[in-house]
C-alpha cells in the first residue's frame, strides 16, 4: 500500500525552512536506507510556502493568490512517498526520518482513484 510522509516544521520569519541548503547527512543516509529497503518511491524538500500560490475556482473564475491555503507558522516543508506493507511498516519508516527529530511527520494512506469499468 502507498503512503505519504508529510514533513511538517516551523518556518522562520524569512519564510525559509529551519534547514535550507543541501540535504544534511541523516536526511541523506535516511533515504539511501529507504530506496535500498525499496520503500521510498520519490520525495523530496519543498519550496518555502511564502512562495506557494493558491488557486481557486469560483463562478467559473479562476482565483489566484500569493501563499500558502492557511496561515500557520506549521507547513508543509517536504514530502516521501512510499510502498509499505501497511501502515506499521510507514511508521516504522516515518519513525526513522531525521526530521522526526524537530517536527511533526503526518503518516497518510493514499486514496487512488477506483479504475472505472469499460463499457
Amino acid at each position: 500500500m502507498r503512503y505519504m510522509l508529510l514533513i511538517c516544521g516551523l518556518t522562520h520569519e524569512d519564510g525559509k525552512p529551519p534547514e535550507d541548503g543541501p540535504a544534511d547527512p541523516a536526511t541523506e543516509s535516511w533515504v539511501e536506507e529507504m530506496d535500498g529497503r525499496g520503500v521510498r518511491l520519490l520525495g523530496d524538500r519543498l519550496r518555502p510556502a511564502s512562495m506557494a500560490t493558491t488557486v481557486r475556482v469560483k463562478d467559473g473564475e479562476v482565483l489566484l493568490s500569493d501563499g500558502p491555503f492557511a496561515e500557520t507558522k506549521e507547513q508543509i516543508l517536504g514530502f516521501d512517498l512510499l510502498e509499505c506493507a501497511d501502515l506499521d511498516e510507514a511508521i516504522e519508516v516515518a519513525s526513522k526520518h531525521p526530521a522526526a527529530l524537530w517536527g511533526p511527520i503526518e503518516v497518510r494512506p493514499l486514496w487512488p482513484f477506483e479504475a472505472k469499468e469499460q463499457a
